[in-house]
């Protein structure tokens, strides 16, 4: 058997032990419903707050204090103007009309003092000359009645009723948008950034845990440590490929489920490549990204001789996650800016933005170049690592001072002969 084979049958023994003994335990299946206990706190949360805005909205009102004879008019104008706002969030409160008393200014004022309804803004006085008061938070619902006094201006030339009779055509396009292209890279460095946050964390872990109990040391006294170190590494990426095809499958058939607005706006993402092959470049650079980070955390993780420790280094690990998410995202959203370039060369960031990219641009020869740029990285953090546990931990230096450990022997060696 050739020296390479007996390699990748080290490699592969020490993956497929890690994995056998991550999946095949009770905890994984609290690791594999991790994100329904996640998206469980973030639901509530997500729905308590859009109760109490909902409940606030429901009793915001902006106020037209005109003539009774406007009113039907103004209302109507008014619910033609909201025609607008596709997305009712944006839409300003509802209006209320009200007649002028003796003193329109005094009564204009007096709103903003309701207790039973919160008033944002209120227009009174002629309509050639209206007056608008607003709260400084909502100075854009004092422009919408403003721009309301100035179409009912012109509606009393031309009337209320519609000039026009327009047919609405819906047109597919033969090609992504610059907005749906710009979406989707975000959203696949978001995703990236979700991903190996939650799953490459399990690498430190894994092999802090071994360095505690010694069984590392007995792995590396019976195979090399390189090959230790990558089949760890290729297990654990088993378990987050088997984390992904879990929640790929459930979400596959949960968007048949899902409203049809929520499925409209997916339908924005669109990647300038394809969807097929966005797929492809996407699970590529999530699996480069998880292997440069699991490789830093590799070589970090086998320092760490304690739980205490794992715990101090969980900080920085994340932060440098945090960080790779922000430049990746920046540089997606200047593609053709010196920190783009930055971040397509920097090992760690490499995979963020050029997932980003994959969405804005057609080229497939620089993903080429960018993965094997990546993969050479994954190999050099790999014998870092490898070479910092050797003489940290194990006290055994490695590589190129293996001829100074040599001579040492030689030197002592001929002391003891001399003496």
């Amino acid at each position: 058997m050739s020296r390479f084979r007996i390699l990748l049958r080290q490699i592969w023994t020490i993956a497929r032990r890690d994995f056998v003994a991550t999946v095949f335990t009770p905890t994984f299946l609290i690791f594999l419903l991790a994100p329904v206990v996640m998206g469980s706190f973030g639901a509530i949360g997500g729905l308590g707050a859009d109760a109490a805005q909902k409940g606030a909205d429901a009793k915001t009102r902006i106020v037209a204090i005109v003539d009774p004879a406007r009113s039907a008019d103004i209302a109507a104008l008014d619910l033609r103007l909201r025609q607008l706002y596709r997305n009712p969030d944006e839409a300003p409160p509802l209006l209320q009309t009200e007649a002028p008393g003796a003193d329109p200014a005094a009564q204009a004022r007096a709103r903003f003092d309701d207790t039973r309804i919160d008033v944002v803004a209120v227009l009174y006085g002629p309509l050639a000359t209206p007056q608008v008061l607003h709260t400084p938070t909502s100075a854009r619902a004092g422009d919408y009645l403003a721009a309301l006094a100035e179409q009912m201006l012109r509606a009393d030339r031309s009337g209320v009723a519609p000039l026009s009779t327009v047919t609405k055509t819906i047109v597919s396009r033969r090609t992504s948008s610059l907005r749906g292209a710009n979406a989707s890279g975000f959203f696949a460095v978001f995703a990236l950034f979700f991903l190996t946050l939650l799953l490459a964390g399990q690498v430190v872990s894994g092999v802090a845990e071994e360095r505690g109990n010694k069984v590392i040391e007995v792995l590396a006294a019976a195979v090399p440590l390189e090959s230790v170190f990558f089949g760890k590494l290729l297990g654990t990426f088993g378990v987050a490929v088997l984390f992904l095809l879990f929640w790929g499958t459930l979400l596959s058939q949960a968007t048949l489920l899902l409203p049809p607005t929520f499925a409209t706006g997916l339908s924005g993402l669109t990647p300038t490549i394809g969807l097929p092959l966005f797929t492809l470049l996407f699970f590529a650079y999530f699996t480069m990204a998880y292997m440069l980070l699991g490789a830093v955390f590799l070589g970090v993780g086998a320092q760490a001789a304690s739980v205490r420790e794992i715990q101090l280094l969980s900080l920085p690990i994340t932060l440098i996650q945090v960080a790779m998410f922000g430049l990746g995202a920046v540089a997606v959203s200047k593609p053709d800016s010196w920190i783009s370039t930055f971040a397509a060369i920097f090992p760690l960031s490499s995979p963020y933005y050029m997932a980003g990219r994959a969405a804005q641009s057609a080229s497939l020869g620089v993903h080429v170049l960018a993965l094997l740029w990546q993969a050479l990285w994954v190999a050099i953090f790999i014998a870092i690592g490898v070479r910092a546990f050797r003489r940290g931990v194990l006290q055994s230096g490695s590589g190129s001072f293996r001829w100074k450990r040599r001579r040492a022997v030689q030197e002592n060696a001929v002391d003891m002969g001399v003496s």
